[in-house]
């Protein structure tokens, strides 16, 4: 019935505005096409409903109102805010380091709409069967000591939480980024669930971030080869490359 009303939506030019639970969230994902502009909304209150309605509007009709400001409509603006904030780190970052490998030279100047989506958005499965642990080479040791030391970051970063609020050093983005690197180098796939949940933001936050970090190239969708009601979140190679660098210079 989902993939039905995507199909519809899509012949119709309409946005879509899906609301789910956290635990049936990657079947949802899984059932939605990647180029497809859905909302996700998980486990919402309404005043996350009246942004995403709010937000489906403004895309569609582009219309300029003279109209008070609400709740709703500042909640959009502050999301917008901290994309364009996002983007500008981004750049300089490209502009630093001669842009990420792997991913397209400066990331600021970057055409989404003429990229190619669905080269970028689905990769072949990765291998995250582990090795025997006396046959692992000096490498994979190098990767799980390096995977502690992130996961000790995180963890580190979470108990600030006990001691002060914890919306004072929300930063979904770099939250996700870490998790993930962590995952790559012990080999362990990450739903989207997974991914919300250690981005310590409301599920439907975390999904607005997971969808911009995959717009600007950061993140990709990797499809569970054994089950195809699954899609795995992982890092782009260049924003790998960018944080094993960026680890090895703390390292100095």
């Amino acid at each position: 019935m989902l993939a039905d009303i995507c199909a519809a939506a899509g012949e119709q030019g309409c946005n879509l505005i899906c609301e789910t639970s956290l635990s049936r969230l990657d079947q949802v994902v899984a059932a939605i096409p990647a180029a497809f502009p859905a909302q996700l909304l998980v486990d919402a209150d309404p005043t996350d409903k009246l942004v995403a309605l709010a937000a489906a509007r403004r895309t569609r009709h582009g219309v300029l109102n003279d109209v008070a400001r609400d709740d709703a409509m500042e909640r959009i603006d502050r999301l917008q805010e901290e994309v364009a904030r996002i983007s500008r780190l981004l750049g300089d970052l490209a502009g630093q380091r001669g842009g990420l490998r792997g991913t397209p030279a400066g990331l600021a100047s970057w055409d989404a709409d003429s990229a190619d989506h669905s080269g970028q958005v689905r990769t072949p499965p990765r291998d995250y069967a582990a090795m025997p642990r006396s046959f692992v080479p000096e490498e994979r040791t190098l990767d799980r000591q390096r995977a502690k030391a992130v996961r000790r970051m995180l963890r580190q970063r979470r108990m600030r939480e006990q001691y002060f609020p914890a919306d004072l050093f929300a930063d979904p983005a770099w939250d996700m980024l870490l998790d993930l690197y962590a995952a790559r180098l012990e080999r362990q796939p990450v739903s989207v669930s997974s991914l919300c949940i250690a981005a310590a933001v409301p599920a439907t936050t975390a999904l607005r971030w997971i969808k911009t970090m995959t717009d600007a190239g950061l993140f990709v969708r990797e499809a569970d080869p054994h089950d195809g009601r699954r899609i795995f979140i992982a890092l782009a190679e260049g924003a790998y490359d960018a944080l094993a660098r960026y680890f090895e210079a703390l390292d100095e």
